[in-house]
Formats: structure tokens, sequence, C-alpha cells
């Protein structure tokens, strides 16, 4: 009996408490968690508290066609008009009814648009579709590898392109090439700067501290070993 009456009291004193202070649990720094949402004391509704959310991931830059780029040019509906083109070193191409068009420094989607512009006076409505089908891109969006590389050439840059991505592409060292004396020469803020590649490292002994990311631009150079 004893424990009940306890019970009873107890009971009657936590309602009791609530009616004479039922802002308590209706006040802003109450013991509800952050992410819960609860009323403030004029009944209006308190926002939700969220986490920050995480910073958007930049897309990567729409392609832009440069000189020596394969285009697969179509023109729905005209078979005869649709064909590949090849851009010049001087930037342009030519099509079927129309000659030295410039394409360089556009995306695909700008191309297709001014096309269908040059190619309204001959047809009617006419629907263009330009495909980059060869990639190399524009001079200043390449990166060039010169000296002992198995295979030096240039190449289109991709976003998050390192240094072991690019000797993957060109085919690795030559048997004569002193990879660690390699030199990355990069443009920043208007200046060459001059940055020492370990080439021997990262490709020979699988050092990946010796991998590093490129840039547009870049330019690698591996000389040749004297020993």
């Amino acid at each position: 009996m004893s424990i009940r009456r306890i019970s009873y009291t107890n009971t009657f004193s936590l309602i009791l408490w609530l009616l004479l202070f039922p802002n308590i649990l209706l006040a802003e720094d109450s013991f509800f968690s952050d992410d819960v949402e609860v009323l403030t004391v004029t009944g209006e509704k308190k926002p939700k508290k969220t986490f920050d959310t995480p910073p958007e991931v930049n897309e990567a830059p729409l392609y832009i066609i440069g000189p020596q780029d394969a285009l697969q040019i179509f023109v729905w509906g005209h078979p005869d008009l649709s064909t590949g083109a090849a851009v010049r070193p001087d930037g342009r191409i030519t099509l079927p009814l129309a000659e030295d068009i410039p394409v360089t420094n556009r995306t695909p989607t700008q191309l297709a648009r001014e096309l269908e512009k040059i190619l309204g006076k001959y047809v009617r409505d006419p629907i263009v579709t330009v495909i980059v089908s060869g990639i190399l891109g524009p001079y200043e969006r390449q990166v060039r590898v010169l000296g002992e590389a198995t295979s030096p050439q240039a190449l289109p840059f991709i976003e998050g392109m390192t240094l072991l991505d690019l000797m993957i592409k060109v085919g690795g060292l030559t048997d004569f090439a002193d990879g660690n004396g390699a030199k990355l020469f990069r443009i920043e803020e208007g200046q060459q700067k001059e940055f020492k590649a370990r080439l021997e490292d990262l490709v020979r002994d699988a050092d990946m501290s010796a991998n590093v990311d490129l840039l547009p631009g870049d330019i690698l150079l591996i000389p040749e070993s004297w020993f």
C-alpha cells in the first residue's frame, strides 16, 4: 500500500508541475534533440535543424573543339549533307554546302546551332548534331610529352589526370631515359615554372608519392641518361 500511495503522489506532482509550467516543454532551449521539429510558446513551428549540406561537386567544363579534332556532323533527314570532317590546323572545316567554317573554341552544341543557321539558307529548318569522334582539344587544353617516352605525343587533358595516367598513355620510359631527371613545365600566373618529376621512382619502383596531378598545358620533358 505504501508503494502504491507513493506512486500516486509522484504522478499527481508531475501533472501539477506540467500544468503550472507548460512553457518548459515548449521553450526553444528544450531537451528535444536538434533534429526534432518542436512548437514555440506562440504555437508556431520551429524549423527543423539540419546538418549542413555537402558542397556541390563542380561539373567538368564542357568540351571545346580544337584543331585536329575529328567531327561527325549529322543533318537529320539529309544524309547527303551529313559528313565527317577533320578540323584543320587553322581551326576550320568544309561541308558540302559551306566552306571554311570556323569551329574551334566552341562546344559541339554551339557549333551545331551555328551550322543550323548556315544550312538554313539551303534547306528548311535543319536539325544538326555534332559528335566529336577524335579528341585532341585546343592547344591550351593539351598535355605534351617530349623526349625519352616510348611514344612521345600531345594528349587531350582529362579532368583528374595524373602523372601516372600520362605515363601509361605514352607507354612508359625507354631504356635510355633518365626518369628522375625529368622536368614538368607549367604556366602559373602568366609565368613558366619548372618542377622535378620522379618518373623512375613512379614507373619502375611504383613509388606513388611521386605521382602528382596535372593541369591543362603541362609539358613533360624526359632527358636521355648519359650512362
